[in-house]
């Protein structure tokens, strides 16, 4: 399994509001045509207003390449800097989790 955790930090209110918009209409594209994506999830962070936290788990790296593909993904990386003052990534290998078949 590979993963990813980001943690996005918006502009200002109004572009936080921009951003979970697209994130909103990209996640429903997710959910239905990413099978090897086995979790995509959005938080907001307690007590930050402006920050937002990715939790992604993919199957493998091929299936986050073929996330990354997406003409949806690809449009989401496009916009998301209109309303971004800074991203953060952190590339997870999982060792172990509830709920997750952690093959070995």
């Amino acid at each position: 399994m590979f993963g990813l955790m980001v943690r996005f930090t918006c502009k200002n209110e109004e572009s936080a509001a921009q951003f979970d918009a697209l994130v909103s209409r990209t996640g429903e594209l997710i959910k239905e045509n990413e099978p090897g994506t086995l979790v995509y999830a959005v938080h907001r962070v307690d007590g930050r207003p402006l920050e937002r936290i990715f939790y992604e788990l993919y199957r493998d790296k091929d299936a986050f390449e073929t996330h990354e593909s997406q003409d949806y993904v690809r449009t989401f990386l496009d916009q998301r800097d209109l309303y971004l003052a800074d991203v953060q990534v952190d590339r997870l290998d999982l060792m172990s989790g509830k709920g997750i078949d952690v093959e070995r």
